[in-house]
């Protein structure tokens, strides 16, 4: 099985259908490279300074991650609420909820000497799997050209249609996100996927934006990651992705004049 790559002309509807299929879609250089380049300037410093704090065996030893995107970013906001992006994510999961947010923001710079990362899904977070509903969408946006030597992502097509023995999968079960900078690969919370080994000089860096449906707890608390007067000065719609508004009854608070708000 292969997936799409689609440029930046496409029908929305075509990128959900190919979503829906094969459990990942690419778009290529969906926004200029400007936007990229001015969110991996804002985060260079972060990853050098605090980058190295979540290296482990999963996360591997040659890669620098970041939380706390749209604390260090501002311009990250254009990704994380690019029209494209919402209009994918509607159509994924507003199917099961009122509304849905952010799950975790994530900066991932792989360095040279990396090894391919343990394959796994996003959606594991969460204890559950309920047929025909997806818990999480994820969108990752190249800040650097992927290739096949720097460490491109790999997704496992159609792993989100069945049961896969990771131990059983070999390289020809994977297809590498090759695309250039600013494109964005999609692929569902529940669909096999994991960063490349990076066999290059260089050094390649991406964001990974998930979205959870809203009645699950985010897996990265943006209310304590990001300063609320930092937050107040985003648009509302990158405020609600956040967290700031109830779903339904859930979440919701009483004012002191003892109205309710959401």
């Amino acid at each position: 099985m292969s997936i799409e790559f689609y440029d930046r002309d496409v029908e929305t509807k075509d990128v959900v259908t190919a979503l829906q299929r094969d459990g990942a879609v690419v778009v290529r250089e969906q926004v200029e490279p400007e936007i990229v380049e001015k969110v991996h300037a804002e985060l260079r410093e972060p990853f050098d300074t605090v980058g190295k704090f979540d290296q482990n065996s999963f996360n591997g030893y040659e890669t620098l991650r970041l939380s706390s995107i749209l604390a260090v970013s501002p311009t990250s906001a254009e990704l994380v609420g690019h029209r494209r992006v919402m209009e994918v994510a509607d159509a994924i999961l507003l199917p099961h909820c009122i509304n849905y947010r952010i799950g975790s923001l994530t900066a991932i710079e792989i360095y040279s000497g990396e090894d391919d990362q343990v394959l796994h899904t996003d959606d594991v977070v969460y204890p559950i799997k309920i047929p025909g509903v997806e818990l999480q969408l994820s969108a990752m946006w190249s800040l650097d050209d992927f290739d096949e030597e720097n460490g491109a992502t790999r997704v496992v097509p159609g792993s989100h249609k069945r049961m896969i023995t990771i131990p059983h999968l070999g390289k020809r079960d994977t297809v590498l996100a090759v695309m250039p900078k600013g494109s964005v690969l999609f692929y569902l919370g529940s669909t096999l996927h994991g960063g490349g080994a990076n066999r290059s000089t260089t050094p390649r860096a991406g964001l990974i934006n998930t979205y959870a449906l809203g009645w699950l707890r985010q897996e990265e608390n943006q209310y304590l990651n990001v300063p609320r007067e930092m937050a107040d000065r985003y648009p509302e719609h990158i405020r609600r992705l956040m967290g700031y508004c109830s779903h339904g009854l859930l979440g919701g608070f009483q004012k002191s004049d003892g109205s309710w708000s959401d």
